[in-house]
């Protein structure tokens, strides 16, 4: 039976209503716990999330700060040469599911900060303003790569509690007040019926036993 579905006013559609008005209940508890579940996890790696934003912000103010300084020292040519080849960064992603939301986890994270030997500079040609730019950007997407999981897992758990908040408020709102309200509609209408043919087989039984209905006397 569809939502908002007039029922007929039988006993079967009574019964059919009245099971349908136990599952929405029986449903109504599942959502209650997964949005009480929802809301614990997202507390919970929210905390987490805050800290890791923090230091993020932090990491890249003193990053930005550090190349303000490199360009005044190298120029913007002279970061381009020093910055060149590019290197790619491989990470593996492997799926989680938290309360039944599913979120992409990073896994193996790939070494970031390197020397100067690894970056094929001497300290002499690179400068010591272009060496701290460099390792305070490598710092900043270790922390970036760092909480990137965290971050997918918060707004995934965001969205998915707010679905279930809108399923819960569109179920004790809209749809079991609904059912409940035709559910008495046809109760009552079943019961006008029933008064109606006991009144009726009364008539009909007083008719056969030839006893004539009285008449009201005057006056009264």
């Amino acid at each position: 039976m569809a939502s908002g579905q007039r029922l007929s006013a039988t006993r079967q559609d009574l019964l059919r209503g009245r099971r349908r008005l136990v599952r929405l209940a029986h449903g109504r508890d599942l959502l209650r716990r997964k949005r009480e579940a929802l809301v614990r996890e997202l507390r919970r790696h929210a905390a987490g999330a805050a800290e890791s934003r923090a230091a993020i912000a932090a990491g890249a103010d003193a990053a930005y700060a550090a190349l303000l300084a490199a360009l005044a020292s190298r120029g913007e040519p002279g970061l381009e040469a020093l910055g060149w080849p590019g290197r790619r960064l491989d990470v593996e992603v492997e799926p989680v599911q938290v309360w039944g939301v599913a979120a992409p986890q990073l896994v193996r994270l790939p070494p970031v900060r390197r020397t100067l030997a690894a970056r094929a500079t001497t300290p002499a040609g690179t400068g010591a303003a272009a060496v701290g730019a460099a390792d305070a950007f490598e710092s900043l997407i270790e922390r970036l790569l760092a909480a990137a999981s965290r971050e997918l897992l918060v707004a995934r758990l965001g969205a998915a509690l707010a679905a279930t908040s809108r399923q819960l408020h569109a179920l004790e709102r809209r749809v079991a007040p609904a059912l409940e309200a035709e559910l008495s509609r046809v109760a009552r209408a079943l019961d006008e019926r029933e008064r109606e043919e006991r009144v009726r087989a009364r008539h009909l039984l007083r008719r056969g036993r030839g006893v004539k209905p009285r008449r009201p006397r005057a006056g009264c």
